[in-house]
């Protein structure tokens, strides 16, 4: 039986054609190696296609590159050279290559008083690209937290100051009644109103990391607003919960700058772009506040 060539029709020569800028896959389900786990990932991977004759690039070449992140960890070393894989495997066709990855990171949190841990999920978007031989790597996250409104606060205390001058007008005051009073539903006539909120921070990494700081941003995140959601708590945890975010009141301006501070001390970070978004209880519509530093 005589052995045929199978014809590719992708590399033959076209009239009427032009470059492209991107050209490639998205949605492309792979597991990935990350802090010693298999995790499961969504990739868009694609080229430039710079020659105005080529019809189309090679898309099983990039699909079985991105085999290469199943059998070591993710770094940015392991994107540079998938990247580079991509351009080799299209030369003269290609010169500029693009991988984005798109997984959840679980880490473990404890709870702020009692023994109890449990586990947290964070959306991570990785953005990389050479091109003209320059390479780059960009980290998204989203961090939920909760705020408390400082307006809503403020108003709560007058009402509760309201109440108490009602209470104990022209009275003598024992410290064991104003004890009992604040314990009360008639003393704590008012309470502020705290939402669920997130923070979407996406950092442009330097070019010289042996790894990706991904679990060090999300700390950093946390740590400056003060009011992470919690995983398994007991009464002592809520309490705690209770207590930190009476002490963290912010507006959705207040956790953008306290946010753009602390990424600006992030010795690996060369740019950033923020958005903190408060879902209002109050209202039927959010709060949003934005930043951004050498984007």
């Amino acid at each position: 039986m005589t052995s045929l060539t199978l014809p590719d029709i992708a590399t033959q020569p076209q009239e009427n054609t032009a470059p492209l800028d991107w050209v490639g896959m998205c949605g492309i389900a792979l597991p990935i190696q990350f802090e010693g786990r298999l995790v499961s990932a969504i990739a868009d991977a694609g080229v430039s296609l710079v020659d105005g004759t080529s019809r189309g690039i090679h898309m099983s070449r990039l699909y079985l590159a991105l085999e290469s992140l199943e059998q070591q960890p993710l770094t940015p070393l392991a994107i540079r050279r998938l990247l580079a894989n991509f351009l080799a495997s299209h030369e003269g066709l290609s010169n500029a290559a693009y991988l984005k990855l798109a997984f959840e990171h679980l880490l473990k949190r404890p709870a702020l008083i009692s023994p109890l841990a449990g586990w947290k999920s964070y959306a991570v978007t990785l953005e990389a690209k050479i091109e003209n031989e320059m390479f780059h790597v960009e980290l998204s996250v989203r961090v939920p937290y909760s705020s408390t409104c400082p307006c809503s606060a403020a108003l709560a205390r007058q009402l509760i100051q309201q109440q108490f001058e009602v209470d104990f007008a022209e009275r003598y005051i024992e410290r064991s009644s104003v004890l009992e009073w604040l314990g009360s539903s008639r003393g704590i006539v008012a309470t502020p109103h705290s939402q669920r909120s997130h923070a979407l921070i996406k950092v442009r990494l330097q070019n010289n990391l042996a790894s990706l700081p991904i679990s060090e941003l999300i700390d950093c995140i946390e740590a400056s607003l003060g009011t992470p959601v919690q995983t398994a708590v007991k009464r002592a945890d809520e309490q705690a919960f209770a207590m930190a975010n009476g002490q963290n009141l912010m507006f959705c301006e207040d956790a953008a700058r306290r946010l753009h501070r602390s990424l600006r001390e992030l010795a690996w970070a060369t740019a950033f772009q923020l958005r903190v978004e408060h879902a209002e209880s109050l209202h039927a519509h959010d709060a949003v506040a934005s930043s951004q530093w050498q984007w």
